[in-house]
């Protein structure tokens, strides 16, 4: 049976791509590996600046917006300096990678 994919993207041993393959889509250099990266950035990197903006938010509800600019302005400055750092990047893309490869090998997705 043909496939409408590429060989690189059914072959392996559960159909679903070679887990040895290393090469990024598009996709997964645009949207996939920027996730993982804004979701680490924000969970393990910038935790103190992200409580502090949501403290502020729970505290002021209706007055967000104008009473907590400053905690806002130091979130987004950490999560995109993050963001913009290179070793971070190449870092999450290996764990994407590792995450993409496992899934290829087993046909199971990571958690």
């Amino acid at each position: 049976m043909t496939s409408v994919l590429s060989d690189k993207l059914s072959s392996g041993p559960k159909g679903l791509g070679d887990p040895e393959d290393r090469t990024l889509r598009r996709v997964e250099k645009e949207i996939l590996i920027p996730k993982i990266m804004r979701d680490k950035a924000r969970t393990e990197k910038c935790t103190d600046f992200v409580k502090a903006f949501n403290d502020c938010c729970k505290e002021n509800s209706i007055l967000l917006v104008l009473k907590c600019r400053t905690e806002n302005s130091r979130m987004k400055a950490c999560l995109t300096d993050w963001y913009n750092n290179q070793h971070f990047r190449h870092q999450c893309e290996d764990i994407y990678l590792n995450q993409r490869s496992e899934y290829r090998r087993t046909g199971i997705k990571a958690q």
